[in-house]
């Protein structure tokens, strides 16, 4: 009777109000599912370890989820939700990648260390803990990476992603700021809504989410590029990684000629492993190839989702799971058109097809976003972007002039 009155929350030693970020907090609550993390890491490079990691692997789910009911960064402040969605996407990495960690059947294998480095338990753990997208081990079969276009030379190197990072900070606070002038009382705002404004007629709303779409396609990818231009510095700065471990994160995706370019090289793979592990590769088992791609696609989805759970209910699930799982039925498309005809999806024709196919299916994601409010959030850096009233005044011009239709 005394173990089934007990809540979730009880089991899990979980405050009965949500606490903020200072050090016994961090001690407590954040720091245990993060040291787990790197334990895991350092198991599954070591020989007969596989019966330990199953019995670990619970524990760091349990720790992982006691971290993510525990903080609230909001503390009153709407803004303060997107801390939370770092948190919840941070958790939902540390339990999905140690899971694939503790399933596996042979320890991983590292291929790429830094020249003159002596090879160490300890060494091995920490990198492919901090690596992304599992660079330079077998964990990540099938990885493609961009070809290495920035100096080698470690200072020349740090140097360039800090103008990268700063770079892209300010492009992404621009194209925000654009964004939410199309709508500052709704999905301009916290409050939320969507991007198809009911009010115009059918082919001025599309093309007013179309352009939307695309703005705010480019404030992602300047995003992603900024995370990983500030985990690249302090990793081969402090971590001292070579920085060819570090390749590009993107190569170009505004080139891209077919679907399968756009997702399988050119956008951002950091998190490939994960979704194809998490659904990828079992439907594989079941549906082949095809299974494979819709499974990666649908697992992107959901994460997609889990992030948007701290802002609650007015996340609708069926934005991501549709829009991304659209986008695997393109890429399936694509290679069911070169098994009937030959040929491969490319060119201009290809080009067309691609970003209207992409931008079209992230409409829906992106009116998932803004309908949860996740578009109105403001950066730091907003508020000392340059030509900021100008950007403004000059989206709402164009807006007005869109609604004299």
């Amino acid at each position: 009777m005394f173990f089934a009155a007990l809540s979730l929350r009880d089991v899990l030693q979980v405050p009965s109000v949500p606490v903020s970020m200072n050090l016994p907090n961090f001690l407590s609550y954040l720091l245990p599912p993060v040291l787990s993390y790197f334990g895991v890491a350092g198991l599954v490079v070591m020989q007969r370890t596989k019966c330990l990691r199953v019995a670990l692997w619970p524990l760091v789910a349990i720790l992982a989820l006691r971290a993510t009911l525990s903080f609230d960064f909001s503390l009153g402040n709407p803004e303060g939700v997107f801390q939370n969605m770092y948190l919840v996407s941070l958790m939902f990495f540390i339990t999905t990648r140690t899971l694939d960690w503790t399933l596996a059947t042979e320890p991983l294998q590292r291929y790429i260390r830094p020249v003159n480095s002596t090879p160490s338990v300890t060494a091995d753990a920490l990198d492919l803990a901090v690596n992304l997208r599992g660079y330079g081990w077998n964990w990540s079969k099938g990885l493609r990476v961009p070809q290495e276009t920035r100096p080698l030379a470690r200072t020349r190197f740090i140097g360039r992603a800090i103008l990268s990072a700063g770079l892209h900070a300010l492009i992404s606070a621009i194209l925000g700021t654009a964004v939410r002038s199309f709508s500052p009382n709704t999905f301009g705002s916290m409050r939320g809504g969507t991007i198809f404004d009911e009010t115009l007629p059918f082919f001025v709303r599309y093309l007013r989410s179309v352009i939307i779409t695309t703005i705010s396609m480019s404030m992602a990818y300047c995003s992603v590029q900024v995370m990983y231009d500030l985990y690249t510095v302090p990793a081969v700065l402090i971590l001292r990684q070579d920085p060819a471990q570090w390749p590009p994160a993107f190569d170009a995706p505004w080139m891209a000629t077919s679907v399968n370019d756009f997702w399988a090289r050119r956008w951002h793979q950091l998190f490939r492993r994960t979704f194809l592990f998490l659904a990828g590769d079992p439907l594989s088992r079941m549906f082949g190839s095809t299974g494979r791609i819709i499974g990666g696609f649908l697992a992107s989805g959901v994460f997609h989702d889990v992030m948007a759970v701290p802002f609650g209910d007015r996340v609708e699930p069926w934005h991501m799971i549709l829009g991304f799982g659209a986008m695997g039925i393109g890429a399936v498309g694509e290679r069911t058109f070169l098994q009937w005809t030959g040929r491969r999806v490319e060119g201009l024709v290809g080009w067309v097809w691609t970003m209207t196919w992409v931008i079209l299916c992230s409409g829906l994601i992106i009116d998932g976003w803004a309908r949860a409010g996740l578009l109105g959030s403001q950066s730091v850096i907003e508020g000392v972007v340059p030509l900021r009233a100008l950007v403004e005044r000059s989206v709402m011009v164009f807006d007005a002039w869109l609604h004299t239709f």
